[in-house]
């Protein structure tokens, strides 16, 4: 994603935004952490390089009508690029769902950056696939996050956890 203009500091900076109001001691460094677990999953590879691969076909303009016409322009009703997000995106669980849908509609960040139309660069996949790994970084922070709260809530507990007295 380097080579296509995103670091992982940049959506690193966008799991930040997402979970700040949530964790507000998160640093940046744990958000980019996160993102680098993301980023080792096969199945995020796999849909990295698929969508990267499309749009580097589309710039090449080496796609068959209308597929071009639609990956070139981001076509509102071609889908495909939300679909391929998605499935980073449900790495882990429903909350990343939400998370997506702020991020893809609002645009922050790297985001803007990616979702304009200069003429040369297409990013009809990235914009999504950047998105969809902040949403997946995100939700497994506040997966970890409730789980570390859980553990202290039990450590707290008087007995020893048997239920009985």
């Amino acid at each position: 994603m380097t080579r296509r203009g995103v670091s992982k500091g940049q959506i690193g900076q966008l799991v930040m935004l997402l979970q700040k109001d949530y964790f507000p001691e998160l640093t940046l460094d744990e958000c980019i952490a996160n993102v680098e677990a993301v980023l080792s999953k096969r199945e995020v590879q796999n849909a990295v390089l698929t969508g990267i691969q499309l749009d580097m076909l589309a710039e090449e303009r080496k796609l068959l009508p209308p597929l071009q016409n639609m990956i070139e322009n981001d076509e509102g009703l071609y889908g495909c690029d939300e679909v391929l997000a998605l499935s980073i995106v449900n790495v882990y669980g429903s909350i990343g769902f939400t998370n997506f849908g702020f991020i893809d509609k609002f645009k922050p960040g790297v985001l803007k950056k990616l979702n304009e139309k200069n003429g040369k660069d297409v990013h009809t996949f990235l914009d999504d696939i950047v998105g969809a790994i902040a949403a997946a970084a995100s939700s497994r922070i506040a997966h970890r996050k409730q789980a570390e709260r859980e553990e202290k809530e039990e450590a707290v507990l008087p007995g020893d956890g048997s239920g009985e007295e």
